[in-house]
């Protein structure tokens, strides 16, 4: 099954995995839609945004640097296999510009906090909806670290949610780490192309 996945990621072109990557995100937006019709009056879940809350800055930007810095760390500690997702991530960002890195990082932050923040934890609680949001990042299923590194986030971000009962905040450090990740994944590629050229011409 892995083996198949990857074959899969490979034989897909840049343009693909990006039409790939925003039809989820727009088909959970329309599941949103959906379950906010039918579990809430008048979308009320909408009402746990409040992007007046200094704790924006306080809690969620801190919150997704830290956990940047801390995959980063381990990046460098670890074997390279127990970050391989297929290549996917690098695929994603390693050519993408800074702009549109951020517009990937706030699409995919939004989507997925107000579904899985905003309608599924609140509806069953924090311990489903991150085992859900890990379960829908179906590449991590074929790597037990991925796996328990995006289980260990969810929760996170899910407390951060439980705490602060507000989804501007969880929104902020999901993009954080998005973003921050999309930009270290392009200029670690760069640098490496760099480095490989240095060597050819040497």
């Amino acid at each position: 099954m892995k083996n198949k996945y990857n074959e899969l990621i490979q034989g897909l072109t840049d343009r693909e995995l990006l039409f790939h990557l925003y039809m989820t995100q727009i088909i959970l937006l329309v599941i949103t839609f959906i379950l906010g019709i039918l579990l809430y009056d008048h979308f009320s879940f909408m009402q746990a945004i409040d992007i007046s809350d200094l704790r924006i800055l306080s809690i969620g930007v801190p919150a997704g640097v830290a956990i940047v810095l801390v995959d980063i760390l381990l990046m460098k500690m670890l074997p390279p296999h127990f970050y391989n997702d297929g290549g996917l991530n690098e695929r994603i960002f390693k050519n993408r510009s800074v702009i549109h890195i951020i517009w990937i990082a706030a699409f995919v932050a939004i989507s997925e906090e107000l579904l899985f923040r905003g309608i599924i934890q609140t509806k069953v609680g924090l311990i489903l909806a991150s085992l859900i949001f890990a379960i829908i990042h179906y590449r991590y299923l074929f790597n037990w670290f991925l796996f328990s590194n995006i289980v260990i986030l969810s929760f996170f971000i899910g407390f951060i949610y439980e705490w602060t009962n507000n989804l501007a905040i969880t929104m902020v450090t999901h993009f954080i780490i998005d973003f921050l990740l999309g930009l270290y994944i392009k200029y670690r590629h760069s640098i490496d192309v760099d480095e490989q050229e240095r060597l050819l011409h040497e």
